[in-house]
């Protein structure tokens, strides 16, 4: 996986923004793994890179944090979202709502089927308890995306080719 020097600088960057972020104390679910995943699948040149990213950020922070039977579902759903980025002509609040959703749906999958009866009782109670963690992740997602956007749009783009 070859990087030129502006995709490294970008590649430690969000690295440090993810690890800073999941690793400080925030509220449950608020954090940039999404935001990276949908901004690195649809600037980056390098796609390989792109999909790497997210879930080297979240490995690393998984060693500290703890190794958990989800890690396949969620890493599995930020690839997702990086492939909605790369396919996606723009990254707009359609966008960062579809992919909120599609880590929303998921991993709590992925939670009923490890913790929860499967069954109808089983599958409602984990979806509505998940709630307030969907409001957080939607509320970081849109936070995280506007802020990697607007820094894109305000020093990268006009600096450099990074990426397109």
């Amino acid at each position: 996986m070859e990087m030129n020097k502006v995709e490294l600088n970008a590649f430690f960057g969000l690295v440090i923004l993810a690890l800073c972020t999941r690793l400080l104390p925030h509220p449950p679910n608020f954090a940039p793994i999404t935001g990276i995943a949908l901004f690195t699948g649809h600037h980056f040149a390098n796609k390989r890179l792109a999909l790497f990213i997210p879930i080297f950020s979240m490995f690393i922070t998984d060693l500290y944090l703890g190794i958990h039977s989800l890690m396949p579902i969620i890493y599995l759903s930020f690839v997702m979202i990086s492939m909605l980025g790369i396919k996606t002509k723009s990254i707009s609040l359609g966008i960062v709502l579809t992919a909120s959703s599609l880590f929303f749906i998921l991993s709590n999958l992925g939670v009923w089927y490890f913790y929860y009866p499967l069954n109808w009782a089983g599958f409602t109670s984990c979806f509505i308890l998940a709630i307030p963690f969907f409001v957080n992740s939607l509320m970081g997602d849109l936070f995280y995306t506007s802020v990697l956007q607007f820094s894109y749009k305000k020093f990268i783009e006009s600096s450099f080719t990074l990426i397109k």
